[in-house]
């Protein structure tokens, strides 16, 4: 999850005025147990015009087409790419979380360019950020998305912990971000305490003066 080339904060930590800056991000993994929705978590940011970037697998568009369509059109998000199949990226087949990476630079370029070319088949802009499913990759894969015309991204604070964590928890630990941290948490979950314990953390880092900005 950290290699050379891979990007995990943001390059301004502090706004012109001081205040701490954050990124929120937002992984949909598709699959059978990851197709969901968490509309709680989203109507959320819209409300509370919290800007965010979220990555979306393939598999997660095809399950949610309708829904997929309204987040394209919705300014305060920018679209990521979460990969084609939801794979760690290797060239040799590294499993991570018991998931089996990519097999083959063959194989790590179609995770990355096919979900791409979705993306921007329905957005009309390509994506600028790829994260691989479990945010694992080897040094070559990295080298494959950056050569593709997207950047590598990872993270630094694990907000959910892949939408495990309760609200209590990951209100803790997304409460604990400080200007230039990128946060991963899902948006793929509605039954996981993931929107609680995201809201409660927004306003908990309000009140510390933390702006919540799209990655730079």
């Amino acid at each position: 999850m950290q290699l050379p080339g891979i990007r995990s904060s943001l390059d301004a930590p502090t706004s012109a005025d001081g205040h701490p800056r954050v990124a929120l991000t937002f992984d949909a993994c598709g699959g059978p147990a990851g197709s969901g929705f968490d509309e709680k978590l989203v109507t959320a940011l819209i409300a509370q015009r919290i800007p965010a970037t979220l990555f979306l697998n393939g598999r997660w568009i095809d399950a949610n087409p309708v829904v997929a369509r309204k987040l394209f059109a919705e300014p305060l998000f920018e679209i990521g790419n979460h990969g084609t199949l939801h794979r760690p990226l290797s060239v040799r087949g590294r499993a991570a979380y018991g998931i089996p990476g990519t097999s083959s630079a063959a194989e790590a370029v179609d995770e990355v360019w096919v979900n791409h070319e979705r993306i921007r088949s329905l957005t009309g802009r390509a994506p600028r950020w790829f994260r691989p499913g479990t945010a694992h990759y080897d040094d070559v894969a990295v080298s494959i998305v950056h050569d593709l015309g997207e950047t590598p991204l990872g993270f630094t604070v694990n907000g959910d912990g892949g939408a495990t964590f309760p609200a209590r928890v990951v209100a803790r630990e997304v409460g604990k971000a400080v200007g230039g941290d990128i946060v991963l948490a899902h948006m793929n979950q509605p039954g996981s305490g993931t929107a609680d314990g995201v809201i409660a953390a927004i306003a908990a880092l309000h009140d510390r003066g933390a702006q919540f900005v799209h990655i730079d």
